[in-house]
This record gives structure tokens, sequence and C-alpha cells, in this order.
């Protein structure tokens, strides 16, 4: 009897995996109809701009058809219970990143983001990662503004250079 219980706890569908099938098949959707509305330009080859886009579309739609099978089979392994204050952290710092850029540039507006994610994996002190990110960006920005010739968020920091 217990060997009986045990397999149709295992059986239940997966509803975390699911909600992943549809959102899945929702982005295949949005993508098939987004490229079918897009004018391509006829030429002489059947493979044009609208190819590649409509077998990313048709590999999602698979994708989530077969997520969904094994998600109702209950074949996703146990799941480990959700940390939720590190997630934050990581978000928090992503929200503030996208806030800020603008206005405080790029290298500290991502030193927040930096120090957030270091916080979140709990490495170091916020007073010792934010100046490292800062830093870190920054040698982005100047890779990417001054060797790549473009154009990110420049702030009082990146003005000195």
């Amino acid at each position: 009897m217990s060997d009986m219980g045990s397999r149709n706890l295992r059986r239940r569908p997966d509803k975390a995996a699911l909600g992943i099938a549809a959102v899945l098949a929702a982005v295949a959707i949005v993508i098939a109809w987004s490229t079918s509305l897009s004018s391509a330009v006829a030429g002489y080859s059947p493979v044009g701009p609208k190819t590649f886009p409509y077998i990313i579309a048709g590999g999602l739609f698979i994708l989530s058809v077969f997520t969904a099978i094994e998600a109702m089979r209950g074949h996703f392994p146990q799941r480990e219970p959700q940390n939720f204050p590190p997630m934050l952290w990581v978000l928090g710092g992503l929200v503030a990143q996208m806030l800020t850029m603008k206005t405080i540039g790029f290298s500290i507006a991502t030193g927040f983001l930096f120090a957030a994610t270091a916080r979140a994996f709990g490495k170091g002190q916020m007073w010792i990662t934010f100046p490292v990110g800062v830093v870190f960006a920054l040698l982005v920005w100047l890779m990417f503004a001054k060797g790549l010739q473009l154009t990110l968020p420049a702030g009082p920091l990146e003005r000195l250079f």
C-alpha cells in the first residue's frame, strides 16, 4: 500500500513545469506571429530572413510540448525550496541599475548591481564590493566607449575620461 501511495505522489502534474511549458509555448507563438507580420524581401532562395525565426519558434513549441508531457507524468526531480532574499537582492540591484544609469552613469549604477549581487551570494561587504564593481564597470565602459566607439550612458565618473 505504501508503494502505491508514493507512486501516486510522484505522478502528480508538476505545476511549475506546466507553467514553464505554457511560457515556452507563448514565446513560440509570439515569435511566429511577429515573424509572419514582418515584411521580408522575396528572393530566389527558399531560405530567407523569416526562416530562422520560424525554426526557433518551432523548436520552442516542441520543447513546450515535451515539457508539458513530462510535467503531466511527474518526471521532474524534486526541487529545493526557494530562498527569496538573495533573489530580491539581485532583482533590487538590477532595478537600481536601470533606474539610475542615465543619471549617475554606467559605472556607478553597475557598481550597485555588482554589490547587490555579491551580497546575494554572501560574498564580501557592500563597502568593499561596491567600489570593486565600479572599477570593473568603468573598465567595461572604457572598452566599449573608447575602444569600440559604442555609446553607454556616461555619468560624472565617465566624463573624467
